[in-house]
């Protein structure tokens, strides 16, 4: 199997910083094909074997199937009865059979050259740990993930080293990997005030009871909202979902509800793939391992704190499909002091403020035309709103910077570089691993302060290492260097994070020579 631009990246990228670290994470959003990449991985390090950690039975069958599809090394399954031999060059197996001393006992500590956590933010579970104790002495650990923000990255950080490799949603929608994805906030307001917290997340069956009265209301506002849109619906408990899909054939619509105990479970995703119906719910049994690019329109009726969670769920509707222009995301105005949820502006906001300014966006809309039908039917763009965020940002950090006594000294401000590169996550950076806290090396200040900048405005190990691996790139693509940008901005020059060294140079020549 061809692997796609960032796919190869990714792999020769893990390959080169295992040679200097044993714990990588490797972060991609669903959709960007990380089995693939594992196997590749896999089929890279041969003749090492691999072990595959997976928690249900539908990643542990997909896995199984896609690395066989990608690289043709057969796989074997160490799960309940089936047993894999030692000779395999692949397991994949269920963290829940290898969590039990007795049977991962079995496996000498040094059987397998990698070790793949998929959907790594279970990692740090009791269960993960002990099946991890067990190899990482001898093992390169890689998890793999679509969801840390950076409070989740400086969680996983108390275990992975660092971020061996990342692509965000958004760089994948603009290169055309997966669907462009518009939000619509419906204008409901839905009470979730005394939803009780439990495990970490809402209560599924306070949830029921919350959203059980709306439900009659929520599936009047689809008849307007999604038009012929294929669409995929979460609800918290089975018998909300049952409930929803009687609303919906009452309406008109063509639905169905599907749980783990759907004798015909298997006959209803096919005729669902087929298009034989329009409406598809169900209580959470889809999050992970279901996969059909035809879904134009996804809604969550399972509102949550946990990112992991939401994102698996938008995540069923972004593959593209030759029928769908894009996905459309309905959200709700969920009324709650009591809660922080994850709202479709998390899943591509650098940080929690943007996020609420996008909500925030997309709220007031909703109020202001009032109905899913109305001016704003077809949803905001979700990549054009974080835009508008960002700029936002960037001109909050320019007043910042122009306050800033060191605008007006020889050396350079960080924030100015990142300005100057219109990256304001650069900006913004914060630590996540646990090394990046450390104080930056008296080596990597000397290299910055000779590049031109404040080694006082170096706030860490992690901050100078961002840095320095921003300048060496642009080094090696010939563009201009830190100084040069630097004067390029002050003397407004269109472009000045495209324009090479040479461009920059001639530039600032004829400016000064003026």
């Amino acid at each position: 199997m061809k692997l796609r631009p960032y796919q190869q990246t990714c792999v020769a990228t893990l390959l080169e910083k295992f040679r200097d670290h044993t714990r990588l994470l490797a972060v991609l959003p669903t959709g960007a094909g990380k089995t693939i990449i594992l196997a590749a991985l896999a089929h890279r390090l041969q003749p090492l074997k691999t072990l595959v950690i997976a928690h249900r039975e539908e990643l542990i069958q997909q896995a199984v199937d896609k690395i066989r599809q990608a690289t043709g090394l057969v796989a074997e399954v160490e799960k309940a009865g089936a047993r894999a031999s030692l000779s395999a060059p692949v397991v994949v197996a269920s963290v829940q059979t290898l969590a039990r001393e007795a049977r991962r006992g079995r496996w000498p500590r040094d059987q397998f050259g990698m070790v793949v956590i998929d959907e790594a933010h279970h990692a740090l579970a009791e269960s993960y740990q002990a099946v991890l104790g067990h190899f990482h002495d001898h093992a390169k650990i890689l998890g793999v993930t679509a969801t840390p923000d950076r409070g989740d990255k400086r969680s996983l950080g108390e275990y992975f080293c660092e971020v061996g490799f990342e692509i965000g949603l958004h760089e994948l929608i603009k290169a055309g990997f997966l669907c462009r994805i518009a939000v619509k906030t419906v204008p409901l307001p839905i009470d979730l005030s005394a939803v009780r917290t439990v495990a970490g997340d809402l209560s599924d069956a306070d949830l029921g009871a919350a959203i059980e009265p709306y439900l009659q209301k929520i599936v009047a506002e689809l008849k307007t909202a999604i038009g012929d849109r294929k669409t995929l619906v979460f609800l918290p408990l089975i018998r909300t979902s049952q409930m929803f899909v009687d609303l919906c054939r009452a309406a008109g619509f063509t639905a169905e509800h599907i749980d783990g105990q759907s004798q015909d479970r298997a006959a209803i995703l096919a005729r669902y793939a087929a298009g034989e119906f329009q409406i598809l719910a169900n209580s959470l049994l889809l999050t992970e391992g279901f996969d059909d690019p035809s879904v134009a329109c996804v809604v969550c009726l399972r509102p949550t704190k946990i990112r992991a969670m939401y994102s698996q769920i938008i995540g069923r509707g972004t593959r593209i499909h030759p029928q769908k222009q894009n996905l459309l995301v309905l959200d709700f105005l969920w009324h709650t002091e009591r809660h922080a949820l994850v709202r479709p502006a998390h899943l591509v906001a650098s940080s929690p403020a943007e996020a609420d300014t996008i909500t925030a966006i997309l709220e007031a809309a909703a109020k202001e035309f009032g109905t899913a039908g109305g001016a704003d039917s077809d949803g905001r763009d979700l990549l054009a709103l974080v835009a508008d965020a960002k700029a936002e940002r960037e001109n909050e950090l320019v007043k910042q910077l122009d306050q800033n006594a060191r605008r007006r000294s020889q050396l350079l401000d960080p924030v100015e570089f990142a300005l100057s590169l219109h990256e304001v996550d650069l900006a913004e950076w914060e630590p996540t691993m646990r090394w990046h806290d450390q104080a930056a090396s008296a080596k990597q200040l000397s290299v910055l302060q000779n590049l031109g900048f404040d080694p006082n405005a170096v706030r860490s190990r992690g901050h100078a290492s961002i840095l320095l691996d921003r300048v060496f790139m642009r080094r090696n693509l010939k563009l201009a260097t830190p100084k040069q940008l630097a004067w390029l901005r002050r003397k407004n020059h269109p472009h000045p994070e495209t324009a090479s060294f040479t461009e920059a140079k001639a530039f600032l020549s004829a400016h000064f020579t003026r």
